[in-house]
């Protein structure tokens, strides 16, 4: 299962990469600067970053610490992110390849890990977790941010099986436009994991992200047939995912609607 997500990932990734490198949302989006404001990271520190993509979230770090790996399990991304560094003149941000569930890295090499919009790709997030307290020093860090499901502060009016439902729902629309989406958990979820792998959360934070309908689905190259399901369900879809989601049109009728990204720094304390 974890090599067939792999490939998924690959695959999808591979004829993206390009787009991912200019796409505002991955590359400017308001989570990029506040994940190193809540970090506060130091000048001594040794950093990897889980799924870099483009390399966008490691580029931003590096400049406040000794050295950043930007690893990915993708080749073509890996060579957008080595471009970045080159373009931004990063001198200390090196590329490697690398699974987030079996990281290629001595145990306690690292004084940061961080991980932005991608862990919904990996396909066990548990032992991503265990992977990261792995190869953190004790007293290390982890940054995360990544899309959330719907949960009771999203949808408070909504019971506790249409919460249920709409988590379902959400992934499903996620993994219709993109098919190496796995899974998103709502915000809870990564708490519980990260106190129970030995984390302590240092700070949480989450925000909404509009998005625009049309490149949103031009990144991943969906098709006609796909791109007009998805609208579907964002216009006629269950109510509680399109309450989550808040579709609407601008003055142009151009359809946007809004995701949900949690922001968690997250202490090793054992």
């Amino acid at each position: 299962m974890a090599d067939n997500t792999t490939a998924s990932v690959q695959s999808q990734f591979g004829r993206a990469a390009a787009d991912y490198a200019t796409s505002a949302v991955h590359a400017q989006g308001e989570s990029l600067a506040r994940i190193v404001e809540l970090t506060a990271p130091q000048k001594t520190w040794e950093a990897l970053d889980v799924a870099t993509g483009a390399g966008h979230t490691a580029a931003i770090f590096a400049p406040h610490i000794a050295s950043m790996i930007a690893s990915d399990v993708t080749d073509e991304m890996l060579l957008e992110a080595a471009k970045l560094a080159n373009a931004r003149r990063i001198a200390n941000m090196l590329t490697a390849k690398a699974a987030a569930d079996a990281l290629p890295f001595p145990d306690e090499s690292f004084d940061l890990v961080c991980c932005r919009l991608a862990a919904h790709h990996f396909p066990n997030l548990e032992a991503f977790v265990r992977e990261v307290r792995r190869v953190l020093k004790t007293g290390g860090r982890f940054a995360l941010v990544d899309n959330v499901a719907p949960d009771r502060e999203r949808l408070p009016n909504a019971s506790a099986d249409e919460i249920k439902t709409a988590i379902a729902d959400y992934n499903s629309f996620e993994k219709l436009r993109d098919p190496s989406h796995g899974f998103a958990p709502p915000p809870q979820v990564w708490v519980d994991l990260l106190k129970s792998n030995g984390f302590t959360i240092a700070a949480r934070e989450q925000m909404e992200k509009e998005l625009d309908f049309a490149s949103w689905v031009e990144r991943m190259r969906c098709t006609p047939e796909t791109v007009a399901e998805l609208d579907r369900i964002l216009a006629s879809g269950p109510v509680p995912l399109r309450t989550f989601l808040k579709p609407r049109r601008d003055d142009k009728g151009e359809l946007h609607f809004t995701l949900q990204e949690l922001l968690i720094v997250a202490d090793k304390t054992r």
